[in-house]
């Protein structure tokens, strides 16, 4: 062969080589051998102790929220006065040093006994205690008043005539309902 021809097929061969390089190979490749039976099994043994795992730490975390939780409503029940109680102790301390005082005069104890009464009601005010009291005149709410006794009046019927106690609300719930006399029509 001459060498021209020579240069040529070997040209020819890296040209094709080239090619083939490019082309996707379509080929399947060998098939890995699949895997045996133990194997599966392992795999799967492994699989279910990973669940197992993910679902013991989910009942875990679960628990933990539950018991902090519980703690939580626990500890909110017992301090719930706390606020309140903080606000009666100045309370306290007044009626304690009006009870010391032994000078008998009538204007130091009335005086101490309004500087309680102020304190008393900052209490209220801070911890959302407010009164009811009805005028006379008023209709007689249910919600709000109980009504005590009913006297013929000339007032109209379910109206209020008089109060005999005022009554308190927390935050818009009524902790006690106004003691209210009503009036009645004549029988």
């Amino acid at each position: 062969m001459s060498e021209h021809h020579e240069q040529y097929q070997h040209e020819t061969e890296e040209a094709a080589n080239a090619e083939a390089a490019q082309k996707p190979n379509t080929e399947q490749p060998e098939a890995a051998e699949p895997p045996t039976y133990e194997e599966l099994q392992a795999r799967i043994a492994e699989l279910e102790g990973q669940l197992k795992d993910s679902e013991l730490r989910g009942l875990a975390n679960e628990q933990n929220l539950r018991r902090r939780h519980q703690q939580e409503i626990a500890d909110t029940h017992k301090f719930a006065g706390q606020k309140f109680a903080a606000e009666m102790l100045p309370v306290k301390d007044y009626l304690e040093m009006a009870l010391l005082d032994q000078s008998g005069n009538f204007d130091v104890l009335k005086m101490g006994v309004q500087m309680t009464l102020n304190e008393l009601q900052k209490a209220f005010d801070a911890t959302h205690i407010k009164e009811i009291n009805p005028q006379p005149g008023g209709k007689l709410d249910p919600h709000q008043h109980q009504a005590m006794q009913a006297v013929v009046s000339e007032q109209e019927p379910n109206t209020i005539v008089s109060v005999m106690k005022k009554g308190y609300t927390l935050s818009d719930r009524v902790l006690r309902p106004a003691m209210v006399v009503v009036a009645k029509q004549e029988s």
